[in-house]
């Protein structure tokens, strides 16, 4: 899967970086790197699927789809 980011230096150093097809899916860093280790683990947490979230019906079916 590939998602479009935006990484802006910020104001007091370091840098800030959010995906905009992810509403609230934000990091920083230190370094353009880190800032992109880091937005890439919070764009995994942000797809990781919460089961106990999820009201399925007795006959509902799971499916993983890949995108």
């Amino acid at each position: 899967m590939k998602l479009r980011i935006v990484l802006e230096p910020s104001e007091d150093g370091g840098f800030t970086v959010f995906v905009p097809t992810l509403p609230g899916c934000i990091s920083e860093g230190e370094s353009k790197e880190e800032a992109l280790r880091n937005i890439r683990e919070a764009i995994e947490l942000y797809l990781e699927p919460v089961e106990d979230d999820l009201p399925l019906s007795p006959n509902a079916e799971q499916i993983e789809l890949a995108v």
